[in-house]
């Protein structure tokens, strides 16, 4: 069955004039389920995972198109994942309902140093009280707001987001550099959003989810750039046996 994201883009597709061309990216045909070309695809080893917590991708235009897009790898292993275009003019009912729903206690995670400090927030209190300043309900789930896109794209949807301003922001810090592979990026402390989700899931005690998402990243990573140099798969590498050993 399809996943957020993918439905996401699917409906994307739909709007489009014109088909999508990814910068750099293959012509040849692809795998529906994992982007992948069908020599290198690894549906089969999709780790899907229960977790406590949830994600919810809030993604810039076109980011559902690229075949590099890391937010479709968080729908691949987290379940509950839900995935949203974003507009400057407006918002979709369905995010808005998702956001109010008592169930969930939404974080907005973006860096601290760029948001009012009274909204920032490091660690997770689900046993808090609910009070004011956007403080964390008793007995909620944690859902994570990610922010799907560049870097200028989105401090531009935080600004322009009126209906987040009333969550809190998760603030992460980590002293480990980025893995991801597949952009470039003249410092090693900007995440893409895989990585992000993979520290949020473990701040919210889903370790395994998070350690089998950064796995899954660094497989898709891989295979991606196997792929595009057009170099044969390894079932043997060490993404593989990392994947492996954690689905055991």
């Amino acid at each position: 069955m399809p996943h957020a994201v993918s439905q996401l883009r699917a409906e994307r597709l739909a709007r489009s004039a014109k088909p999508f061309l990814a910068r750099g990216g293959s012509r040849r045909a692809h795998c529906p389920g994992c982007r992948l070309v069908p020599s290198h695809c690894i549906c089969a080893l999709r780790p899907l995972c229960g977790t406590r917590a949830g994600v919810c991708l809030l993604m810039h235009d076109i980011e559902p198109l690229k075949p590099s897009n890391t937010g479709w790898l968080i729908a691949d292993v987290v379940a509950d994942t839900f995935a949203f275009g974003w507009a400057r003019t407006e918002a979709d009912p369905a995010l808005l309902a998702l956001l109010a729903d008592p169930r969930w206690q939404p974080y907005v995670v973006f860096p601290g140093e760029f948001v009012d400090p009274a909204r920032v927030v490091h660690t997770l209190a689900p046993q808090a009280a609910a009070g004011e300043g956007g403080a964390p309900a008793a007995g909620r789930r944690p859902l994570f707001v990610l922010l799907d896109a560049t870097w200028p794209e989105a401090r531009k949807m935080f600004r322009k987001s009126p209906y987040l301003e009333r969550l809190p922001v998760l603030s992460l810090h980590g002293d480990a550099a980025s893995r991801y592979r597949l952009r470039r990026s003249t410092r090693g402390d900007h995440f893409c959003t895989s990585e992000v989700a993979a520290q949020c899931l473990a701040l919210a005690g889903d370790a395994r989810a998070g350690a089998l998402l950064q796995a899954w990243l660094d497989l898709f990573s891989e295979r991606y750039l196997q792929a595009r140099e057009q170099r044969p798969a390894d079932a043997d590498s060490a993404a593989h046996r990392q994947l492996r050993a954690l689905r055991s």
